[in-house]
């Protein structure tokens, strides 16, 4: 058997983190940190941005059987930037313009401006659900109660 590098062993791993990212950003705000990057490139649709709905499906305990917890409504689209480049997006609710931004940040991020929209948008993004988190779970973290059992000499 020959010596091989190790490979990795998702490699979408980069881009499913990015596309998780953009689709959990709040309304509107990869529109506007994409519209801060300068004027956006030409594209050709490849499916329109349209809205319909999807099944959301759960786990009792994590681990338990899944189900059907019940249906979300999310928009879609997919474009090609003039080199080729095909970039998808789904995002929740009806969300046409974020949609449409998100793709166009997919296709962006395969090609050779990936550095300036990691920096421009990604980052920001994850800095801000970062903060989002730490925010809720010091909320969380308030209102713990640690309970204590005191033990009595008689028994």
């Amino acid at each position: 058997m020959k010596d091989q590098a190790p490979t990795d062993p998702d490699p979408n791993a980069a881009r499913k983190a990015w596309m998780g990212l953009l689709a959990k950003a709040p309304e509107g705000r990869v529109p506007e940190l994409l519209d801060a990057c300068g004027p956006r490139p030409r594209f050709d649709w490849l499916r329109a941005p349209e809205i319909g709905t999807t099944m959301v499906r759960g786990r009792a305990g994590a681990t338990g059987a899944p189900f059907n917890l019940g249906e979300m409504t999310v928009t879609r689209c997919a474009l090609r930037l003039p080199c080729g480049t095909v970039g998808h997006a789904y995002v929740q609710g009806r969300r046409k313009a974020c949609a449409e931004a998100a793709a166009l940040v997919d296709a962006l991020m395969q090609t050779d401006r990936f550095e300036a929209i990691r920096a421009a948008v990604l980052d920001p993004l994850e800095q801000e659900a970062t903060a989002r988190r730490n925010s809720r779970a010091a909320k969380a973290a308030a209102t713990k109660v640690d309970f204590f059992t005191m033990v009595r000499g008689e028994d």
